[in-house]
């Protein structure tokens, strides 16, 4: 695994992009807000966020009449965003979607003709894409908060459920190479002795990709109420457990192409995995000379 490589990627890459400071981060604020909103409000507030495209450009009445609410609802849900009205609300969206538009994958999706190699070529120009926008949405700050989350945490339990099990068991056994006190749930579920000794001072990363698990977003709600702090691994923001988490990294937010790719969620872990290792130097070093010891005594390698 090319961590080093990863990390210099990554730098680079806020680097070009930098934290715009000035960005109103709209999306960021529904989800703090988004259980205090209505009903009504909140399939605006999805809809805005997943056509991003259309509401930088409708009025207030016809984003009402997309979505099958009053013009009145779309409005208030500026004011309940602390907006001053709709046209400060959508400047921001508008803001948010020239940062991104240029990397929406809806022109990238795959289409199989004839029995040709094309195909081939269409689905890595699609992981291409798609780890672009990986690159392009990444949140600095709360990149390095899970990072340090991670670190500094009694005990780490990983929840990841049918398919999402594999990034989570990837994850799991990178992380075990790193530090101790780290937990996997099993493919199908979890009991609730995984996870009773979690506290205020363990985390809890859950991964969740359509279709959404119920086992996610119970163990969400029970690290909660042991006040771990929750990480969400999933593809967006408002996804079910992305609404609940601490902190949510998404991998696939802005995109409309239905494929959800394993390899931007592993190269996402593997920028975390990157990050740890660049805070946590000696210790880590130490760890893992002492696995490699262990690992030659008992011949585990062929080498």
């Amino acid at each position: 695994m090319h961590y080093n490589y990863i990390k210099e990627v990554y730098n680079a890459s806020f680097e070009v992009r930098g934290d715009n400071m000035n960005e109103k981060k709209l999306i960021k604020t529904i989800k703090e807000r988004f259980s205090s909103l209505s009903p009504g409000q909140k399939k605006v507030a999805e809809y805005l966020i997943q056509h991003m495209d259309q509401g930088v450009l409708l009025t207030a009445f016809q984003v009402g009449r997309k979505v099958g609410v009053s013009e009145t609802t779309v409005i208030r849900l500026a004011y309940a965003l602390g907006f001053s009205g709709y046209s400060q609300m959508q400047e921001i969206l508008r803001e948010e979607w020239l940062l991104h538009k240029d990397l929406v994958i809806g022109k990238g999706e795959v289409v199989s003709e004839g029995n040709g190699e094309n195909i081939f070529e269409k689905v890595i120009d699609q992981e291409v894409l798609i780890l672009q926008q990986l690159l392009k949405q990444l949140k600095r700050d709360e990149v390095w908060k899970a990072i340090n989350s991670i670190i500094k945490a009694d005990r780490v339990y990983i929840g990841g459920f049918g398919s999402s099990y594999a990034a989570g068991y990837w994850f799991y056994y990178a992380l075990k190479q790193l530090r101790g006190n780290v937990f996997l749930s099993n493919p199908n579920g979890f009991t609730p002795e995984d996870i009773f000794e979690l506290n205020e001072n363990s985390v809890a990363i859950v991964f969740s990709y359509p279709r959404y698990r119920k086992e996610a977003l119970n163990l969400v709600n029970m690290a909660k109420k042991q006040l771990a702090t929750v990480i969400s691994i999933t593809n967006l923001q408002l996804s079910p457990i992305g609404q609940l988490a601490d902190i949510t990294l998404t991998t696939e937010e802005h995109m409309n192409s239905g494929h959800h790719s394993i390899a931007s969620v592993i190269s996402l872990l593997e920028i975390i995995i990157a990050g740890i290792q660049d805070q946590n130097k000696e210790s880590i070093a130490l760890r893992q000379q002492k696995l490699e010891q262990l690992y030659t005594d008992q011949e585990l390698f062929l080498e």
